[in-house]
């Protein structure tokens, strides 16, 4: 029980948990297998109320708080990462920059579909050379009449290729300011001529999530599709990733959760040298160890969020919660698959632990390699 709960904070919980208990768990290894992008279950995702669940009501949102949020993605990692991923990418990725920068009529335009399923919104800062260097940014937009020219490409964008993705916030060169790369935002349809789409396959992770590669040749883009002032794309880089990392965070503790409610099943039923391995003080110390890193990631995570909800700095703590989330995420998976022994190794449809240990391995890489966070955390402590 966390102080910082309230009843609609439960109540979001049991909803989430059931729907990913009867809706999401029965199928999701399938599409796992099959590395494809469940479609359907995403539309129910959009009827459940958690796409756009902080976008105001005024524009079809529910209006929560964002670790209201936060609770339905753990929900969905304690039963699926690519679930949670897609919902996590939609959301602080796809949704986050239109609530802080986009104009009204931008917000009018585009939120309304993205809280229901109906299309899916992705974020593209990675490429060849850009990612954890941010400002390694190539892709161009030229200014030419009242419409940016887009030429280059981003790598790895979730939610950026399906056939409900109906587009994405893209980071480009705009011009040179000072002698440095202008950088603005710019959103693009998937309609526009020469935005051409590539589904990624053949993942270690989240497989059944939409992965893309994306590619502008010459993609021509009207004016008033820019977002925010122009030469502010750096800004709202860091502002979306901010915000972004807790996400991560939260399928990093849900993912725990899950792999250690797993492993304590295992332990409870198999049995070896006449009694279940729970009895055996090396497994029950190995689930002790699990539980605390597990609850001391969740108060560092709510705390953090704690503070978004308020309006107090949070960027360190984000760079924290996601840290330690994701690598305890790691270890208890590692733990879990020990304790499950032979039959954490292969496909398992009632213990799917491969899938997690899979799916973790993403968490300390993507929106902030640990190693960036890090630094990030170690600024800030020498700065003060």
């Amino acid at each position: 029980m966390n102080a910082l709960l309230t009843e609609k904070h439960h109540q979001i919980r049991a909803k989430v948990r059931e729907f990913a208990q009867k809706v999401v768990k029965p199928v999701i290894g399938e599409y796992d297998e099959r590395e494809e992008f469940p479609v359907a279950l995403v539309r129910e995702m959009g009827k459940l109320g958690v796409l756009g669940m902080h976008v105001p009501e005024e524009y079809g949102g529910q209006g929560s708080d964002y670790l209201s949020y936060l609770i339905a993605i753990e929900e969905m990692a304690r039963v699926d990462s690519s679930m949670a991923a897609t919902l996590a990418a939609h959301n602080s990725l796809g949704v986050g920059p239109f609530l802080d920068f986009a104009t009204p009529e931008q917000k009018a335009r585009f939120l309304p579909a993205f809280c229901t399923g109906e299309k899916l919104w992705a974020f593209g800062l990675t490429e060849e050379n850009a990612g954890s260097d941010a400002k390694g940014v190539e892709t161009t937009a030229r200014l030419v009449g009242n419409e940016f020219v887009v030429n280059g490409s981003k790598k790895y964008i979730t939610n950026g290729g399906s056939d409900i993705s109906a587009g994405m916030t893209t980071l480009a060169i705009t011009g040179e300011k000072d002698g440095k790369p202008e950088l603005t935002a710019i959103l693009i349809e998937k309609e526009r001529e020469g935005f051409v789409r590539e589904p990624m396959k053949g993942k270690l992770v989240w497989k059944a999530a939409d992965n893309a590669m994306l590619y502008f040749n010459n993609c021509r883009v009207p004016v008033e599709n820019q977002l925010g002032e122009r030469g502010n794309g750096f800004k709202i880089m860091l502002k979306t990733l901010d915000s972004g990392r807790l996400s991560i965070a939260a399928i990093g503790l849900g993912l725990a959760q899950g792999a250690f409610e797993m492993a304590t099943a295992y332990a409870k039923q198999r049995k070896q040298f006449g009694q279940p391995l729970a009895k055996f003080q090396v497994i029950a110390f190995k689930l002790a160890d699990m539980a605390v890193k597990i609850e001391t990631a969740r108060n560092m995570l709510y705390q953090a969020c704690w503070q978004k909800d308020n309006g107090l700095p949070f960027t360190t703590q984000s760079a924290m919660a996601k840290l330690y989330c994701s690598e305890i995420a790691r270890e208890v998976a590692d733990e879990a698959v020990q304790i499950l022994g032979g039959a954490g190794l292969f496909r398992n449809p009632e213990w799917p632990i491969e899938r997690f240990y899979r799916d973790q391995r993403l968490l300390q890489i993507g929106e902030g390699t640990s190693e960036i966070l890090r630094m990030v955390i170690s600024r800030s402590i020498l700065a003060e």
